[in-house]
């Protein structure tokens, strides 16, 4: 007996996704003209037919996308989210989000909970500490995915890779400070060891060595309090330290509160540059300067890259990193 065509079938006939097949069936307005004519075609050349009931008893979750964030406490992880969520509603997707609190067992079970409610693909930030289990689990779910802003599977011909350029980002931090005339400059923030923490580092750190410059560093939780509590130790035992470079910004306005608190003043006293250029950045007294990476554009890059992968059969590429830029203000350059 002939076998019967299946849905992946249609799918290597029609060179797109089984997703993209999904959407088609399910008439998704989000599905290009082009794309559903092809589809459509296979369809009819194979002999495919659909069954509803059964697509019925998996549940209508075609066309929802899984994104899982490793800290939606953050502002810089927040405003990622919300601009991928909203770039795809304007494409007609639904976006389940789940914050993993840097939790790699909570990632495990999240993931293990939307392959089972048929999510349409998965874009993760993923927490440190995970396994490859977890992406092994995608793979023979065989759910297109994407790893956003940090890389923990190495199989990016599986599961690309998109982020910032952060070494780029402590360069111009750097030159930035010396070209003000500071020499003695700290890189506070970041735990030791972290990938995230050495790409945003290396920068820095090759320009201090081509400087012949000494590099100083300060590592621990890129939060509000341990900045305030390293203003507070540097104030006190390493006054000669210039300027820092701070991990993020929520360690940078730490530091302002803390140097505030004893009584140094940021932007004449100690220059400060935060990283990623969150909203409170501009708000805060003294307006911080900061590393900007387009969040909010970085989200909608994101969220088209998976569209684009998911509904045409255009994969990402495995690996890009998006520019950034320097914002100077007052922290830096003062009033």
């Amino acid at each position: 007996m002939k076998k019967r065509p299946t849905i992946l079938d249609v799918a290597d006939k029609a060179g797109v996704s089984k997703s993209t097949v999904s959407l088609v069936l399910q008439n998704s307005p989000s599905v290009k003209q082009t794309t559903r004519e092809d589809v459509n075609r296979a369809i009819n050349d194979l002999g495919y037919v659909y069954n509803r009931s059964a697509a019925g008893l998996r549940g209508a979750a075609s066309g929802l996308i899984g994104l899982i964030i490793n800290d939606l406490r953050n502002p810089f992880f927040t405003e990622f989210a919300a601009s991928a969520q909203m770039e795809f509603a304007r494409k007609g997707y639904s976006t389940v989000i789940a914050n993993t609190d840097e939790d790699p067992d909570i990632q495990a079970q999240v993931i293990g909970s939307m392959i089972e409610h048929g999510v349409s693909a998965f874009v993760i930030s993923p927490a440190y500490g995970g396994c490859d289990s977890d992406f092994d689990r995608i793979e023979r779910a065989g759910i297109p995915t994407m790893q956003v802003l940090r890389q923990i599977d190495q199989r990016t011909d599986l599961f690309p890779f998109a982020s910032h350029n952060y070494t780029a980002g402590g360069e111009l931090a750097a030159r930035h400070l010396l070209d003000i005339g500071c020499r003695k400059i700290a890189f506070v923030g970041g735990l030791k060891d972290r990938p995230i923490t050495r790409e945003r580092m290396s920068g820095y750190s090759a320009v201090m060595e081509t400087s012949g410059l000494p590099a100083q560093t300060f590592h621990g939780r890129p939060s509000r309090a341990f900045g305030r509590e390293l203003a507070l130790r540097i104030a006190a035992e390493y006054p000669d330290i210039e300027a820092a470079i701070c991990f993020s910004d929520l360690v940078a306005l730490g530091m302002i509160s803390g140097f505030a608190e004893a009584g140094v003043e940021v932007g004449k006293d100690v220059r400060l540059v935060g990283f990623d250029d969150i909203e409170e950045s501009s708000l805060v007294y003294p307006r911080l300067t900061s590393v900007r990476c387009d969040t909010q554009l970085f989200g909608q890059s994101a969220a088209q890259a998976m569209l684009a992968w998911i509904v045409d059969g255009e994969r990402p590429p495995d690996v890009r990193y998006h520019d950034v830029h320097l914002i100077e203000r007052q922290s830096s350059v003062g009033a």
